[in-house]
């Protein structure tokens, strides 16, 4: 089965180095769970401005562990300079939200012993 993520960037950032390449992963662990949080937490809130700082700030971090989701952030980035209620989003979240548990998942179990 394949992974929901792809390590060709974060290789390439560490040189090979595989204590470095833990070190990145154990930091998306600490810093997407709870960006995610907050971003389904401002969305819900219709926090259009909030949800955009979490999504642009989860951006970086997707494009580096090769997650497909840039499609979905730039929808919701889009949405933030609406005034469109949370359901226009919906579907969106949905995918960012079920993609990243997995990922978040997949790497817990691939390199926290």
């Amino acid at each position: 089965m394949s992974k929901h993520y792809n390590l060709e960037k974060v290789r390439e950032i560490a040189g090979g180095d595989e204590s470095f390449i833990t070190v990145i992963v154990e930091a998306f662990l600490q810093e997407i769970p709870p960006d995610l949080q907050s971003m389904q937490l401002a969305i819900e809130n219709s926090n259009h401005k909030m949800a955009y700082q979490f999504a642009h700030k989860m951006k970086p971090n997707l494009d580096m562990f090769g997650i497909d989701l840039l499609r979905e952030i730039s929808a919701m980035e889009k949405w933030s300079d609406t005034h469109k209620p949370a359901s226009h989003i919906q579907k969106q979240l949905d995918r960012i939200v079920t993609t990243l548990t997995t990922v978040i998942q997949e790497l817990q179990e691939d390199f926290i012993k």
